[in-house]
């Protein structure tokens, strides 16, 4: 140690470490005569700083032969970021091309960033709902605080975007402002109603003729029997799809107004706003997409991106489901939209998505928010299946165990009579598990249920193992988020 805080004295950083410590080269930063750099000693990691100016004597952390091992706290995060404007989140606008990497292990940043080092893509980094909070037992701290070090571990200095994502409650939308989260993402699922797709042609009169005659006759003066052109295409709106935007965004459209002129307008900072209305049944056709977009432009409402329910079905984990030539005839009209507005089309659940891919990024030319995260979980889960047979054969089992209460969360397909009994797959066998759907949908929806599975005496069944083995094979599972993460941007063309 004493040799690796020598070399740090110098500004450089020693290219031999001692047993039981790992050196992260890419991590030295300087700040005056103060160097950092970050250690994993006898494993678990540390920031060594050396020097004698403020930084050094702010940081917490224990003083040994001249310099200062600090732990990855909160309120060294605070500091940190204080010195090093990088390690703080931020927002980045409607032209950038930008990806979500949601990490639920608080363990993926450093290989998400390894994966888009060198591609013309900013990185969300910090990207939890308040539902894989509750699932996960982590904070939006913790994720802020997981996000800012893996960007000093990596030495990331383009900076990375903190969204709050898809948030209902006010009171969830103010504490993510106020612990300096970049982006939000409204989801609007709850306004939107979800029987009104079904309707035949004479409940639907019926159910228009409830609405006010002031809000009927504003609308049809907008809309009705119009035509608006978007690029080379056109939307119009006939008398039934005009009927069924009105009735089933007539609620929502208010709320997003008001969030954002209460919460996002009174921010002294840049704020990248995503609408999202794709957490519903009822597809976004291109007539509700314009419907929504120019209603908000009416309300001087300005969004970073619109994330519409597209048409066939991105579940969880697996490729998308549905008529590819529909989905090419819909998203060309998508993106002529968002380009119309000028902020950019989002894709929600867009992990695996790989067959849309190339169309999305045809017909988008880059002006996209893709999001992902259970996706990163199963790369996780793809490490352990390799390094930790035993485990992974645990939690599988257990998994299958809860599968149908794990599907109270989440809309899947999956068939579990379909997946090969355990005991036939050989442990070399078991990271195939992760290219089969039905498998990938099980471990996707159950990782809440496996990150708090304890025993009769209150012990964790699977966690600490599970974390103990990321940690230890950081390594591999960097690897796994390079190659498949590195899938999805080769084919979303950056």
């Amino acid at each position: 140690m004493k040799q690796i805080a020598q070399s740090l004295k110098e500004g450089r950083v020693e290219s031999a470490s001692p047993q039981q410590v790992k050196i992260y080269e890419r991590s030295l930063h300087t700040h005056n005569t103060d160097h950092l750099l970050m250690l994993k000693v006898e494993g678990k990691k540390a920031i060594m700083v050396v020097g004698d100016g403020e930084l050094f004597n702010e940081l917490a952390g224990e003083v040994q032969d001249g310099f200062k091992l600090c732990p990855l706290s909160h309120e060294n995060r605070i500091i940190l970021a204080r010195y090093f404007s990088h390690l703080s989140p931020k927002a980045f606008g409607r032209q950038s091309t930008t990806f979500g990497l949601g990490d639920r292990l608080g363990l993926a940043g450093p290989g998400h960033l390894a994966t888009l080092r060198g591609r013309p893509v900013s990185p969300v980094l910090a990207q939890q709902s308040i539902r894989e909070l509750a699932l996960t037992g982590r904070t939006y701290l913790d994720v802020l605080d997981a996000a800012s070090f893996a960007a000093f571990q990596e030495g990331f200095r383009d900076g990375y975007g903190a969204d709050g994502d898809h948030l209902k409650e006010e009171a969830d939308i103010q504490m993510s402002l106020d612990l300096g989260f970049t982006m939000l993402t409204l989801d609007c699922s709850e306004k939107i109603p979800s029987d009104i797709q079904d309707l035949n042609d004479l409940e639907l009169n019926e159910r228009y003729g409830l609405l006010s005659e002031e809000i009927r006759k504003d609308y049809e003066g907008r809309y009705l029997d119009q035509s608006f052109q978007v690029g080379e295409e056109k939307v119009f709106f006939d008398h039934k799809e005009f009927m069924k935007c009105v009735l089933i965004y007539n609620e929502a459209i208010p709320f997003m107004v008001y969030i954002y002129e209460k919460y996002i307008k009174s921010v002294d900072r840049e704020i990248d706003f995503e609408i999202s209305i794709d957490e519903t049944v009822t597809p976004t056709s291109p007539e509700a997409h314009y419907f929504v977009a120019a209603e908000l432009e009416r309300n001087h409402v300005s969004i970073f991106s619109m994330a519409p329910r597209f048409c066939g079905e991105f579940q969880k984990g697996i490729d998308y489901i549905g008529d590819l030539e529909q989905f090419e005839k819909e998203l060309r009209i998508h993106a002529a939209i968002a380009d119309h507005f000028g902020f950019k089309l989002s894709i929600h659940s867009g992990s695996d998505k790989l067959s849309v891919f190339p169309v999305i990024a045809k017909y988008t030319k880059g002006r996209f928010h893709v999001k992902t995260a259970g996706t990163n979980w199963l790369e996780a889960i793809r490490t352990v299946a390799k390094e930790n047979p035993s485990l992974y054969r645990r939690m599988h089992a257990y998994a299958l165990e809860h599968f149908e209460e794990a599907k109270a969360y989440y809309h899947v397909t999956t068939n579990i009579s379909r997946i090969k009994p355990l005991d036939q797959v050989s442990d070399e066998q078991l990271p195939e598990y992760m290219e089969e759907d039905n498998a990938r949908q099980l471990l996707h929806i159950t990782y809440g249920i496996l990150l708090k599975a304890q025993d009769e005496s209150g012990q964790n069944l699977f966690s600490d193992e599970f974390f103990d083995t990321l940690e230890k094979k950081e390594e591999a599972y960097e690897q796994s988020l390079k190659s498949h993460i590195g899938k999805h941007l080769d084919l979303l063309n950056v």
